[in-house]
């Protein structure tokens, strides 16, 4: 593992609350001078944008002040875990930017160092064979008020107690029929030291180790050893773990010395509003097909998140705003879609697309005239060029974009009204077209040829510039809209209702025949962000083919959703 230098990232100036724990660690010399963190994810699952916050401080904290982060696979429940699960993770982390080298592990690796650990400490009278259910062993726990009740199966000689492990191991017993606990104190007021579970049965076959092992360490006893065999020096985690600190303190020091000690600090966890973080309750949306798996767009998986259109840029900028405390909070998704928006509007190419088709005849432009106008592709980036479209006689607009009988304020298209076309000429509407139940079905407009943007006549004002599309050139496409997975701002505090009777109605709405410019057609490839110009930001969705072009809507141009909540 890399030796840590002084270097000036290691000014404390801006430092978050962690970096300058380690910081001042390795200023003391402990353990060598040497930095080793670790993300440990349970593959039993997608990652969400909480363990992102992890992955974030794991290994950012590392790449500041030289050190390694391993990634280190919790897989200690086979009951639970995929190796799709797996996969999965490796490519969120690669996705956000970090890399772990050769330093991939798993606990599996440890399971014989951790067997062995646990015979030492049943010969040296330290854990013992408990038969009692589940149930029983948690009645005898007491409360945090109230001391616990020794199992009655607490005395057990040392030779039962490895003859009952070893049989355990052997596949002998029923799982749930026997635990080894460690014996340490059913008096003592942290909960966690009365006499917890070490080792269960578990029969199912292990995706690394198969058959080999019948029983498996729970994750108190095997994290902080799991560190210590890989040399972690700072097991960085949060907050709910702070109750579990002295017990990961006692095990470590069954095998740690005063040269070496990984050390546990925790943080606050990332909470987001209208979302859940619970892999419990995503699992069972995928599950119930209530969402369309776990890379759904709406879910706050980083998959999810990915598919639908975010950068990994975005999401640390958000993490980095937020920063690392030792208080829980509940962040405003606002602030995400915020960082989301000022990073695509950076780098995403602007493009025309009518969501909501309105055909225009412009009824004095030639039948068979064809021009092209430039557009910039990003007036953000002077590097990003321009390109070409097409326009011609037969155009649509929004539908949104034209009144009949405007309000006051409408700078957009009515009767008699005039407005730019983006791009291009000015317009007038001279004519509306309705079909035999009085619906708008065209609208007849006349151009004005001398002000076609870039020539002198375009200097002429009009309030109004509408995006459109050419009618004869422009290409059909699905657009799927997404918003927010619940419409309360907790769901966690809804308590008295099932989480998923909360879900938001309108979290998905799928348009058909949206028309987009022939431009987004020949740039769309996997991860491509456009901006449709005055609708939002999208990107091409992985269902996407060349006959059926298919694009999410990763946000709206503008937040609506907090100003309607607050009016309501």
């Amino acid at each position: 593992m890399a030796e840590i230098e002084g270097n000036e990232n290691t000014e404390k100036k801006g430092m978050n609350f962690v970096e300058e724990e380690v910081y001042n660690d390795l200023q003391a010399g402990k353990n060598g001078g040497r930095l080793s963190t670790r993300f440990p994810p349970e593959p039993n699952g997608y990652l969400h944008i909480g363990h992102a916050k992890a992955i974030c401080m794991d290994f950012g904290v590392a790449e500041k002040f030289g050190g390694t982060c391993n990634l280190r696979f919790d897989d200690t429940n086979p009951v639970k875990e995929d190796v799709e699960y797996v996969d999965s993770i490796r490519e969120d982390i690669h996705w956000l930017g970090f890399d772990w080298g050769d330093r991939e592990y798993y606990a599996s690796d440890y399971f014989p160092q951790l067997y062995d650990l646990a015979i030492r400490l049943i010969k040296e009278g330290k854990a013992y064979v408990d038969d009692q259910s589940s149930e029983e062993i948690a009645s005898q726990k007491g409360s945090p008020t109230e001391p616990g009740t020794n199992s009655p199966y607490r005395d057990r000689s040392v030779e039962e107690n490895l003859d009952l492990f070893m049989r355990m191991n052997a596949g002998e017993f029923d799982e749930g029929s026997r635990v080894l606990r460690a014996k340490i104190d059913m008096a003592n007021p942290n909960m966690h030291f009365r006499d917890p579970i070490m080792y269960r049965i578990i029969k199912t076959p292990h995706h690394r180790t198969g058959t080999k092992w019948k029983v498996y360490p729970m994750y108190d006893f095997a994290h902080g050893q799991s560190d210590y065999f890989e040399g972690v020096t700072h097991s960085i985690c949060t907050l709910e773990f702070v109750v579990h600190r002295p017990l990961y303190e006692y095990f470590v020091k069954e095998l740690a010395d005063d040269s070496y000690c990984p050390r546990q600090i925790e943080f606050n966890r990332l909470n987001l509003t209208y979302t859940v973080m619970s892999k419990r309750k995503l699992l069972q949306l995928v599950k119930e097909g209530l969402v369309a798996g776990w890379d759904d767009p709406r879910m706050p998986t980083i998959s999810g998140m990915r598919r639908r259109g975010y950068t990994p840029q975005s999401i640390r900028n958000f993490i980095n705003t937020i920063g690392y405390t030792k208080y829980e909070a509940l962040n405003s998704v606002s602030l995400l879609e915020h960082a989301v928006r000022e990073d695509l509007n950076k780098i995403a190419t602007r493009v025309m697309a009518v969501v909501n088709p309105l055909k225009v005849v412009i009824t004095n432009y030639p039948e068979d005239q064809v021009e092209t106008v430039e557009m910039e592709n990003n007036p953000e980036d002077p590097q990003a060029g321009s390109h070409s479209m097409p326009f011609c006689r037969e155009i649509y607009i929004e539908r949104d974009d034209f009144m009949e009988n405007p309000p006051k304020k409408f700078f957009r298209l009515f009767p008699g009204g005039e407005v730019r076309l983006k791009g291009a000429y000015i317009i007038k509407c001279e004519e509306i077209v309705k079909d035999s139940e009085g619906n708008i079905t065209e609208l007849r407009c006349t151009y004005d040829p001398d002000t076609r943007s870039g020539l002198p006549g375009s200097q002429r004002k009009v309030k109004g510039t509408l995006h459109w599309v050419s009618a004869r050139h422009a290409k059909d496409a699905e657009v799927r809209l997404y918003d927010r997975l619940f419409d309360v701002e907790n769901p966690a505090a809804e308590t008295e209702r099932d989480f998923r009777e909360l879900l938001n109605p309108e979290s998905l709405k799928v348009v058909e025949g949206v028309k987009l410019e022939p431009f987004i057609i020949e740039q769309a490839t996997p991860g491509t962000k456009f901006q449709f110009q005055r609708v939002g930001y999208f990107t091409p969705d992985y269902d996407s083919t060349s006959d059926k072009p298919v694009f999410n809507r990763t946000i709206a141009l503008k937040d609506t959703w907090e100003k309607v909540q607050k009016k309501n």
